[in-house]
Formats: C-alpha cells, structure tokens, sequence
C-alpha cells in the first residue's frame, strides 16, 4: 500500500478555544490512538492532507510529530456542516505484526457478459473494508466480472483474497448488472 509524509505538530491547548485557535492558524486538530502507548493530540497543515482526503485512494500515514516518527492510517474525518473542511480527523495507530482494518478501493476488470447483452454495470461499493499487515495491504482490490450476467450480482462473499479478510458482511452487494431497456426489447424480439 503506499505512503504519505505528514508533519504535525503537538497540541497543548484543548476544548472549544483551543480548536478555534488551532482552525485559525489555518491546521486541524488530529487525535493518533491506538496500541499501548498513550493518545497523541496534534494538528496538521490543511494544505498537507488534501492528498490524503480528497482521493479515491488510501493511504499509510507516516506522521513525524515534533521529531516522533508514528504510522498510522485514518480512521475517521468529521466536516464542517455547511462548507465542507475537514475539521477534526482520527488516525489509528499501526502496530508492526498486527493486523490493520483499512478501506481500499475496487477495480473492476473484464467486460461482463451481461454489459454485451445490453445490460448495465451498477456499482454499489467503491472501497471494501479489509483487515491484514501492513505488507500485505493492496492498493486496490481487483474484481473480474467477465462472467457476470443480466440480473447477477457479485457479493462480498464470493471474494477472496490472500493475507486479508473481507470485513464487509458477506451479503453486501458489490456491483451487479441490471436489465435496461433496450436489453428487455432485445429479449422480448428474439423470443417472438
């Protein structure tokens, strides 16, 4: 999986006017927690982290906060309601030999068997939740739908992976093909 650098710097001030304080400097506050050492309250350049929140991709996350190098992935953003910056962000620690639950992008690949009949790919989930080590973390998941058909879907269940375990439930739908229609006239012409 790959990385991104972030620097950060730590917080002392907390509450309500230290968060303004910190929004101000144009930084958002940031909380690293996870495995047995304690929380680390800290705040990073806006500017920084828009490679890491405005990407279908994810990402490994190596802080260097004030000198203390950490690697984490992110766990959760909360947005301001109305204009829409990020305005606090949870990062989960990562702990070398022990497995790590992160969201990662799909790529489909093949051309489905349906999608020639005439029907249509619909996609319902664009990144699958997935836990393994960090050497195992893929890029992406690749699902090969050359085989799917009109009416069929392809669930979290029929997946499978080496080194990671699917953590979406197993009747999630992924991506399906659906009956348009032209595929309905199509089928009603040829059985006439």
């Amino acid at each position: 999986m790959q990385t991104i650098q972030i620097k950060g710097v730590k917080r002392t001030e907390f509450g309500k006017k230290g968060t303004k304080d910190v929004r101000r400097e144009g930084l958002v506050p940031a909380v690293l927690y996870g495995g047995h050492d304690a929380e680390i309250h800290f705040a990073v350049n806006e500017k920084d982290i828009k490679q890491l929140l405005f990407t279908p991709n994810s990402y490994i996350v190596e802080f260097d906060i004030d000198g203390k190098k950490e690697t984490a992935v992110l766990r959760d953003v909360q947005y301001h309601p109305v204009k829409d910056y990020p305005m606090h962000m949870d990062f989960f620690r990562v702990i070398p030999g022990r497995p790590v639950a992160i969201d990662v992008p799909i790529r489909i690949v093949g051309n489905s068997e349906g999608v020639k009949l005439g029907g249509k790919l619909t996609v319902q989930k664009r990144k699958l939740r997935v836990s393994g080590l960090v050497e195992y973390l893929p890029d992406y998941l690749e699902i090969d739908i050359t085989d799917l058909n009109i009416g069929k879907s392809i669930f979290v269940g029929d997946l499978k992976y080496d080194n990671l375990t699917l953590l979406n439930p197993a009747t999630t739908s992924v991506c399906a093909v659906i009956m348009t229609r032209a595929a309905r006239g199509a089928a009603a012409a040829a059985a006439k």
